[in-house]
């Protein structure tokens, strides 16, 4: 597995890490249990990954507290990312002087005295300016020794562009993958900042995996597609298609391409079973040519900068 620098963090992680949203979550993911969530984890260190992505509300705290169990007597060897705003009572409450408390309440599921960054989550647009009381109190528990590093997680290239320009955050967590990839446009100005890049829903919540097409339902979150939507992404698909290598699986091109762009620290896909893992963990063997990417950037100014996909 190779590493890239972790911002101005000073630490290095895993190109892929683990985003630990399905650990624990019942309410989509009801195959797995504990041991199971806890042996994917345990393949994540094996095969050399160090960066796990989680949040208060996955799981309503169990994602937190499988990882806590998990990495007992790991901490040293791994990289925490959690999140504030979205509560582990399903609750979306981005009041302030509630990050702290968060926080601590991460820390206790965690099992450990420090997260290596704190994320606003999905937090309404005025949040995300550096005058916003958030950050002071960010700035605090960096003076506590409770974080190292904080920022936002965000899904375009406006709100990452307020977060570069107006705070002294170190992290962004942002959504980009070969169907969503406005967000680049704020890749380079991110860089020259030395923020951290991690990069969320890398496989567009599974569509990416080319196992759906036009007759696909779901009734997870994903139900929110209407059948037009999941027709124009079948369309888009075999676009895609045309275009990465057919002798390898279209999981390693998605993540591949996301890795061809140098200022991505990480990019955290998640997994189900150990299969899924190794599969994700395989993208980081090799890279995608230079005319594949271009090609699927193309594919993207082409068909869907100015008619997007809804997420």
């Amino acid at each position: 597995m190779k590493q890239r620098q972790f911002g101005s963090t000073g630490k290095f992680v895993s190109e892929i890490g683990l985003g630990a949203w399905q650990l624990g979550n019942v309410r989509d993911s009801e195959s797995m249990t504990e041991n199971d969530a806890i042996a994917i984890v345990h393949k994540a260190l094996e095969l050399g990954c160090n960066f796990f992505d989680t949040a208060p509300n996955y799981g309503l705290g169990k994602s937190e507290e499988i990882l806590g169990k998990a990495l007992k007597g790991k901490r040293d060897k791994v990289i925490i990312s959690s999140k504030f705003g979205h509560h582990d009572n399903d609750k979306l409450n981005f009041d302030p002087n509630e990050i702290e408390k968060s926080v601590d309440r991460s820390l206790k599921r965690l099992q450990t005295d420090y997260l290596d960054s704190v994320l606003l989550h999905n937090p309404p647009f005025e949040n995300l300016n550096g005058n916003s009381q958030h950050f002071e109190v960010f700035e605090k528990l960096k003076r506590k020794g409770k974080i190292a590093a904080y920022g936002a997680s965000v899904d375009s290239s406006k709100e990452m562009f307020e977060v570069i320009e107006t705070t002294n955050s170190q992290v962004i967590e942002v959504m980009f993958n070969i169907f969503h990839q406005e967000t680049a446009m704020a890749f380079q100005a991110a860089h020259e900042k030395n923020i951290a890049l991690v990069v969320k829903v890398p496989l567009d919540s599974g569509w990416l995996s080319g196992k759906y097409n036009s007759e696909s339902t779901f009734t997870d979150i994903r139900s929110r597609w209407s059948p037009d939507i999941i027709k124009r992404r079948t369309m888009m698909l075999e676009e895609i298609k045309n275009i990465v290598d057919s002798n390898q699986s279209l999981v390693k091109s998605a993540l591949q391409f996301i890795l061809a762009h140098p200022q991505v620290s990480t990019v955290i896909p998640g997994a189900k079973s150990t299969r899924q893992l190794q599969e994700n963990f395989s993208a980081s063997e090799g890279s995608m040519d230079a005319k594949e990417v271009e090609q699927l950037k193309a594919i993207w100014e082409k068909h869907l900068k100015d008619n997007n996909l809804p997420w």
